[in-house]
């Protein structure tokens, strides 16, 4: 039987920390790559995959690396997980895309052979060994403040991410919520009675 027993229980505590093999985005290998010394700062994005040379796995990691400018500029770290190697993350980033690999996506890939990070983060499918496509928003306080946690056969949303990061930012600096299919530009809500009855008043059709 599957364990999902953790899944879901990380929002509004502490991210896990983890000290871990990574390959840079240079290609450098990092042998003590840090979630939280090299999150410092910065907002955090962190993506678990299944497997390194599979199939829907790096249409994931080249829409991350293909946005990775929009991250970039929302002040947020791009951190990809899975159960391989680094030197299996070397080889696939070293594979070009049109035989099946990464190219040279430029944030780090983190190597959990141990499966210790994934089972801390809750991912972890322990009967078959491999990491749910579970991704996480940290606040710049360490705090994650999002999580979603996908099957294996069904690929995430990238622009969501995106999304939820400005919401995040918005409500920091506005003090306001997001309603449903907010987007930066948009109006947000008064968390009162008086705040959703006016933003009802004005957006209730169009939800």
């Amino acid at each position: 039987m599957t364990d999902f027993a953790h899944v879901g229980t990380l929002v509004g505590k502490p991210v896990p920390d983890f000290t871990a093999q990574a390959v840079m985005p240079d290609n450098s290998i990092n042998a003590q790559f840090n979630l939280k010394s090299y999150l410092h700062g910065s907002y955090g994005w962190v993506f678990f995959y299944p497997l390194d040379f599979t199939f829907v796995c790096p249409s994931e990691i080249i829409a991350h690396d293909h946005r990775l400018q929009q991250f970039t500029a929302a002040n947020t770290k791009v951190i990809g997980i899975s159960v391989d190697s680094q030197f299996s993350h070397l080889a696939w980033k070293n594979t070009p895309q049109n035989e099946g690999g990464l190219g040279n996506v430029q944030f780090p890939l983190v190597a959990d052979l141990k499966k210790t990070i994934a089972r801390s983060f809750g991912v972890l499918i322990e009967d078959a060994g491999v990491a749910l496509r579970g991704s996480f928003l940290i606040d710049k306080a360490g705090m994650v403040r999002h999580a979603t946690i996908n099957d294996l056969p069904l690929g995430r949303n990238v622009d969501e991410a995106l999304r939820m990061i400005d919401a995040l930012q918005f409500h920091e600096e506005h003090g306001e919520v997001c309603p449903a299919g907010w987007t930066k530009g948009k109006k947000g809500m008064e968390a009162s009675p008086k705040g959703v009855a006016s933003f009802l008043k004005e957006n209730a059709e169009a939800l």
